[in-house]
């Protein structure tokens, strides 16, 4: 027996390896020659803290662990299907024969396999939607900022003069006596032809409203307390 242990093999090819999470991982145990009676198992972790993976006496058929080749008494590759997070970590085959007490001992243990997690490629279906959307993000934030360019504008430039009508009042613009040229004072002028006569003679009012503050003139003997005038009339008689 010792003989035949001597000649005994076990191989784990795999250093490490990588899986996404939801694919199916591979582990890969091979055995040659001869030894003692004892099952071969997978193990995850090494110590006090192992947990069984696989038991070669102690097959589940509802495991997500299968055996690639089954009843083979070489080739203990094993499957994991829809590899999670959790599974991550170190993986030992090891092969055990029965002990003086009739307990499974180690007789031999591959040299670990690392599992780790891959991180799933895009698709390409994805990457397109993903620059898609970036497409019209920014074609949205160009016109939002074009938009707010042309509001400011019009804010900013003066308006044409206004002419409206009110009645028989009418309002036209007055530059360069009392307004200033960017804020024209407004004249509003009635038409007396079109109310009832009161007078003899046909007359023209002109009113002028809403005139800005005339700039301080240098005083000249005036009289305390004056103040200029706000508000102007004139009254012109029709021909």
């Amino acid at each position: 027996d010792a003989q035949a242990g001597q000649n005994f093999i076990l191989q784990q090819p795999q250093a490490k390896v990588s899986v996404a999470v939801g694919e199916t991982l591979t582990l890969s145990c091979t055995t040659s020659g001869i030894a003692a009676p004892g099952p071969v198992m997978w193990l995850k972790g090494w110590g006090s803290g192992n947990t069984t993976v696989y038991d070669q006496n102690k097959q589940d058929p509802f495991s997500r662990v299968t055996r690639a080749v089954n009843e083979s008494d070489t080739d203990f590759t094993i499957h994991i299907r829809n590899f999670q997070p959790d599974d991550v970590g170190t993986y030992y085959c090891v092969k055990f024969v029965k002990g003086d007490t009739g307990e499974d001992v180690v007789f031999r243990r591959g040299r670990g396999t690392e599992v780790s997690v891959r991180e799933a490629a895009l698709l390409p279906g994805m990457v397109a939607a993903a620059v898609v959307l970036c497409f019209l993000l920014l074609v949205l934030f160009v016109a939002l900022c074009m938009c707010r360019r042309k509001r400011q504008a019009g804010v900013g430039s003066p308006g044409p003069a206004r002419t409206v009508a009110m009645g028989s009042f009418s309002s036209v613009p007055l530059r360069g006596w009392a307004g200033t040229p960017s804020t024209p004072s407004e004249v509003l002028v009635a038409e007396r032809s079109h109310q009832p006569r009161q007078q003899s003679s046909k007359e023209n009012s002109i009113h002028y409203a809403n005139l800005q503050p005339l700039p301080p003139a240098p005083r000249r003997g005036r009289s305390p307390g004056t103040a200029p005038t706000e508000y102007a009339s004139l009254r012109v008689a029709a021909k």
